[in-house]
């Protein structure tokens, strides 16, 4: 067990290369069971999440090569087992994405109840509907076993648009009989990811990026060597470190058209960057003033599927809003508990009135104070690690296990950003 040690105060400033997007990573990893062939990934995050996917794909029977940093080579030559290991399910949410591959190439699939951050209710309900419409069977009794003597292709109407749910279907799909559109499916970056590699494996899906998906079925799919995209939740943490400190970084390895719903976003904070190729630079003069909607009212930052806010970065935005001049309005739409974490920073000296387990007034530039912390899952995690930089004295951070499930190397490359954070191991 570790905690951070930080003392805030201190501008960053340098370069920084994005780490791969840890939400692409975590199902290409489970859509290499789709094939017997080699599956190369490139630019995989070294974080707790992507190691616990690949000892579940180990676990079932699969082989994991180390090739070099960020690089793996992974082959389930023969059928898999069919059971995920309770222990490991428990560690990560993103388990449950292991159910589409298992009932495409093995026709079975047992899971534990998938575990994660605890910001809320998730719904599974999505996956089943998704899965069952394309043949499988569902059965619940403290675990779930799906079963499918074969999966035909249909139309598939998403009740909502789960960007996971959306992944198990196409994967699902991949190898189904016939032809399965879906519809009201997510198109975050990550799942264009998942699809453009299994297009790399042989699959046949169009509508990429859109929220239909046209899935021809195959009889089998081959290996490919594929590279993750860059992480823009990462990205837009570090952008606003560098603003909340008045500091400046570049950072590497972007995709300039993902940023464009952070910038109108960011924008409403008095935040600016500039890109030349993939290449995106905070300046030091950052204005860091509201920028009041027509007739000068306040305006909102809210989130929605893709091409909307990404609801990863509202722990982030509330962290960012108490060092702004000026009142805005946090909207969290998706989940009912990631706002409880303000009350931290409301005792660090934030202004923030909490309306409902959705929604935040946030008052600034208010002087936060040091505070001892503990992080209740990963983004309002690296919200705390931001307000303890731009706080005045020391803060410690525990519980950092759920930041580093999703942040690859962090105090290093803050150090080397100038930061004063430091690992300490709790048994010393």
């Amino acid at each position: 067990m570790y905690e951070y040690h930080i003392e805030g105060g201190f501008p960053i400033k340098g370069t920084v290369k994005a780490s791969g997007n840890k939400n692409a990573a975590l199902p290409c990893i489970a859509a290499a069971l789709l094939t017997d062939q080699p599956v190369t990934l490139r630019n995989l995050p070294e974080i707790e999440d992507m190691h616990v996917m690949l000892e579940i794909f180990t676990a079932l029977g699969g082989s994991v090569e180390t090739l070099g940093p960020n690089e793996y080579r992974l082959q389930m030559k023969n059928a898999p087992q069919t059971v995920i290991p309770l222990e490991l399910s428990q560690k990560i949410r993103a388990s449950i994405l292991f159910a589409g591959p298992l009932l495409a190439r093995a026709g079975k699939a047992v899971l534990p109840p998938p575990g994660g951050d605890i910001i809320g209710r998730r719904r599974l309900d999505t996956h089943f509907l998704a899965l069952t419409d394309l043949g499988a069977r569902v059965d619940i009794d403290g675990q779930f076993t799906f079963t499918a003597n074969k999966l035909k292709g249909q139309d598939i109407f998403l009740d909502e648009t789960s960007v996971t749910a959306t992944e198990n279907a196409v994967m699902a799909a991949a190898l189904a009989e016939g032809t399965t559109v879906i519809t009201n499916a997510a198109s975050e970056p990550h799942v264009q990811n998942l699809c453009s590699m299994l297009n790399a494996m042989g699959a046949d899906i169009s509508g990429i990026g859109s929220n239909i998906l046209t899935i021809k079925g195959k009889k089998s799919l081959k290996g490919t060597d594929f590279r993750i995209g860059p992480d823009y939740m990462e990205i837009g943490s570090f952008i606003g470190l560098a603003a909340v400190t008045h500091g400046s970084i570049t950072i590497t390895d972007i995709v300039p058209r993902e940023m464009l719903p952070l910038r109108v976003a960011f924008g409403k904070l008095g935040i600016r960057w500039e890109i030349e190729g993939t290449t995106l630079t905070v300046p030091t003069q950052q204005t860091l003033q509201v920028n009041c909607d027509l007739g000068g009212m306040i305006p909102k930052i809210d989130d929605a599927p893709w091409p909307g806010f990404p609801p990863d970065l509202t722990s982030i935005m509330t962290v960012i809003a108490t060092q702004v001049e000026g009142t805005v309005l946090i909207h969290e739409k998706m989940f009912e508990s990631r706002m409880f974490f303000v009350d931290k920073l409301i005792a660090m000296g934030a202004r923030i009135t909490l309306c409902d387990p959705h929604r935040a007034v946030v008052s600034g530039p208010s002087v936060l104070h040091g505070s001892e912390l503990i992080s209740p899952d990963v983004r309002a995690g690296m919200a705390m690690v931001i307000a303890a930089l731009c706080a005045r004295g020391e803060s410690v951070i525990r519980n950092v296990y759920q930041i580093e499930r999703g942040y690859e190397d962090l105090t290093n490359r803050l150090q080397n950003l100038g930061a004063r954070i430091t690992r300490k191991s709790l048994e010393c």
